[in-house]
């Protein structure tokens, strides 16, 4: 049994996103409670590993069709308009995901390798005479929406704006519990803009992402104007403020971890296992929504239809029936089990591309600034039910 903490067992997704450790209160509800009704945000959570995994395998029960934000406002039937496919359920998603593979494919995530190295090459060498930078200012939230922006043909003019406006979407003041009006209007003005964007390529095709989704086809079926729109969405969004929050999370740890950063100056080759390690110790995506298609009994609680599931793959990557002494941060880790990507129908589609940009990046600031130091007093994190990880993280070398 996990020792008590000083405030009742309360999983409260806008609260624990901000702690430096949210993993007390996990070990608690997979010991006490793994499945915990949250009556204050009206949801039912998992916490154990095989209970997670079950339910991403299970498509049927487990539904997508109201999108997997913890948010309330952002949980709804039209979630498809932001959240593409990860608001779909077999056989929409299946067509879905099949006809944005066409174009998505590993080959032009691959020829990107080049392009990441040069692009962090150059971020780095902006500041690494400084002898300091803020990271994510600096580096790690640039350089995600650089890449996924080279990948859809966005201009550098715009980068930017899309930037902030990405930010504000999943930015959340502290105690303020919903959608704020000020992330509805960010997410408005994007949809504007790749209307705009889509109509160009359509003027004017070119070899980029955005120009593959409008020639994609699969036995005569093309994907709609809103399918596509909705995708771009997604990769702006996902894409840029999840690797942003991979990277910092990954210095934070490793400067943390002074055993293992000494494994990386002996083989700085285990850069990827250093990104697998961290995504599965504080991955910067802690938790997905699911909506409930028919009752289920779960650990003697009796879930019904309709009633909405959090799955908590923060606290599933944790789970010491999954990984042997899971509070330690070890790059030589066997990450197999990992959760931090999903599982089986809805594996994450940009996997492939986070797990390219994490070890590139790496790569590229282990070689320039492998004594970095991190300033504790500049730590900031991010308030946001969406995504764990640092707003801001001053480092020096």
């Amino acid at each position: 049994m996990a020792a008590p903490l000083a405030r009742p067992l309360d999983y409260d997704p806008y609260a624990y996103e901000v702690h430096e450790d949210p993993y007390p209160i996990y070990r608690r509800l997979r010991d006490e409670a793994p499945v915990y009704r949250s009556e204050a945000h009206g949801f039912w959570a998992l916490s154990r590993h095989a209970d997670v995994l079950a339910a991403f395998k299970d498509v049927e029960t487990f539904s997508n069709r109201n999108g997997v934000s913890v948010d309330a406002d952002a949980f709804h039937p039209n979630a498809d308009t932001t959240m593409s496919f990860l608001a779909m359920d077999p056989p929409r998603h299946t067509r879905m995901r099949a006809l944005v593979s066409r174009g998505f494919t590993p080959r032009r995530v691959a020829d990107l390798e080049p392009r990441i190295r040069a692009i962090s090459a150059r971020y780095l060498d902006e500041f690494v005479e400084r002898g300091g930078c803020d990271f994510i200012a600096d580096f790690s939230g640039r350089l995600p929406m650089d890449v996924i922006s080279e990948l859809l043909g966005v201009p550098v003019s715009d980068r930017d704006t899309l930037r902030s406006w990405a930010d504000t979407v999943v930015h959340r003041e502290e105690g303020f519990v919903g959608l704020p009006p000020a992330a509805a209007a960010a997410a408005l003005r994007m949809l504007q803009y790749f209307q705009a964007h889509v109509a160009e390529r359509r003027k004017r095709p070119q070899d980029d992402l955005t120009g593959a989704l409008l020639e994609a086809e699969l036995d005569g079926d093309r994907l709609s104007e809103r399918e596509i729109l909705g995708f771009l969405f997604l990769m702006i969004v996902a894409g840029n403020e999840t690797t942003t929050k991979l990277l910092a999370n990954a210095l934070y740890w490793l400067w943390r971890n002074p055993a293992q950063r000494d494994l990386l100056r002996a083989d700085p080759g285990l850069a990827a296992r250093w990104v697998e390690e961290t995504l599965r110790y504080d991955n910067s995506s802690q938790a997905l929504a699911r909506i409930l298609q028919r009752d289920v009994e779960l650990h003697g609680q009796r879930l019904r239809a309709g009633e909405k599931v959090v799955l908590l793959i923060g606290s599933a990557n944790r789970d010491e029936r999954a990984f042997e002494d899971p509070d330690r941060y070890d790059v030589l880790r066997n990450t197999r089990a990992s959760l931090s990507f999903g599982h089986g129908t809805h594996f994450c589609l940009g996997a492939a591309l986070a797990r390219l940009e994490g070890r590139v990046a790496l790569e590229e600031i282990w070689r320039r600034i492998p004594g970095y130091e991190i300033e504790p007093a500049g730590l900031r994190r991010v308030h946001s039910v969406n995504v764990r990880g640092f707003a801001a993280l001053p480092i020096r070398f």
